[in-house]
């Protein structure tokens, strides 16, 4: 009897609409079919008593919608979430449940999240009192970056009596700008460690301000031999200097990417917006271009400038690429036609040391062996791909 019960509570669900404020449940189900039996019993044998039970039987009813109606009344559910949010990952929020009557509590109450709003959470506050604030953190996952407008929350209860199961669908709306994911993915570690070693190697220049003492490399120059290091630790140590035109790292977005290397470019704005953030947090000056944009770090604000950019940046198919300017810097270029971008002077380092040197990763080589680590070159860029 109970399964015949359980498939013809199901089929009541699954025919009330999800919109319904009301919802029937297992209990409420076999109450509806106990007052059925006392009604046909009552008009059958026309017994008063059965009458009698059949209006408490009713008034249960009404007393358990009025009740469970009022819970209900008054609630608000707000969000605190942080100001930085990154897509794939967990972040760490607040939730809070206000009572907005201060005549009466609520009591069981379940809120749940929406997957598809980056809230997979399930909570529950056995009591609110009247005017008061109660709060729980919750975990929000966004898997993809741009922006959220809104975000929604069931509120359910049972109470009091669990014969019906009344429900509130509440709506915030909020923007918020999630931004690519930030956290290292295959690849990504290996090229930022590669990209600082190089960039290490083009700062030791000839300019006044002292870098650092390390050990004599083969066929340096005399000159800079540090003689009172050398005889401290009893072996050739240099005085290496920064270089004067030391302008940080550029990572150049090239948008021209047609629509059959969408998961490429996709993949391009993680790792741009990875290198961004861990290159910024290393303190090095940090410069992003595309056909859209100049943005420069700290000049035209921080990385978060960067990564919000790059939370919006799409292809443009046809856009025509950029060539660099004069100024010298490390550059990360990422775009599929990496033959035109080395003919146009990316990633170059001249025999007389102009150009910041660096490299271009387009979509054909990026799992290659070496590529992420492999050592720069003069006078020809470095092509590697993602």
């Amino acid at each position: 009897m109970p399964r015949h019960f359980t498939h013809l509570s199901e089929r009541l669900r699954a025919a009330w609409p999800g919109s319904f404020r009301q919802q029937i449940t297992r209990p409420g189900l076999l109450y509806f079919c106990a007052v059925a039996v006392v009604t046909l019993a009552a008009f059958a044998s026309g017994n008063n008593l059965l009458y009698l039970i059949l209006a408490v039987m009713f008034a249960v009813l009404f007393i358990s919608n009025f009740v469970s109606k009022i819970v209900m009344s008054g609630l608000q559910v707000d969000v605190a979430i942080p100001l930085h949010v990154s897509a794939r990952r967990q972040t760490p929020c607040l939730l809070r449940l206000k009572n907005a009557k201060h005549w009466m509590p609520s009591f069981s109450i379940h809120i749940s999240g929406m997957l598809e709003n980056g809230f997979d959470c399930a909570l529950y506050f056995p009591l609110v009192p009247g005017g008061a604030t109660v709060e729980d953190p919750v975990q929000a996952f966004f898997p993809k970056r741009g922006t959220l407008k809104e975000r929604s929350f069931l509120l359910t209860t049972r109470f009091p009596f669990g014969f019906g199961e009344r429900r509130e669908l509440v709506t915030l709306r909020q923007e918020i700008v999630v931004y690519p994911c930030i956290d290292p993915q295959p690849g990504f570690e290996l090229l930022l460690s590669s990209v600082q070693g190089e960039i290490e190697i083009l700062r030791r220049g000839q300019g006044q301000d002292f870098h650092r003492i390390r050990p004599y490399e083969w066929q340096e120059s005399w000159r800079h031999v540090d003689w009172k290091a050398s005889a401290h630790t009893g072996a050739l140590q240099v005085r290496e200097y920064a270089h004067e035109d030391d302008e940080g790292v550029l990572i150049y977005l090239d948008l021209n990417v047609p629509k059959e290397h969408d998961a490429w470019f996709e993949n391009c704005v993680d790792c741009a917006a990875y290198l961004a953030h861990e290159l910024a947090d290393h303190g090095r000056k940090l410069r992003l271009r595309s056909q859209d944009v100049d943005l420069r770090v700290p000049g035209d604000g921080d990385v978060y400038n960067v990564l919000k950019y790059l939370a919006f940046v799409a292809r443009r198919p046809g856009a025509a690429s950029t060539a660099p300017d004069e100024t010298i810097q490390y550059q990360i270029v990422f775009s599929p036609n990496a033959e035109s971008m080395a003919e146009l002077g990316w990633a170059k380092t001249s025999a007389h040391g102009q150009g910041g040197g660096g490299r271009i990763l387009g979509p054909d080589t990026w799992d290659k062996p070496g590529t992420a680590n492999a050592t720069m070159r003069d006078n020809e860029p470095k092509v590697g791909s993602l």
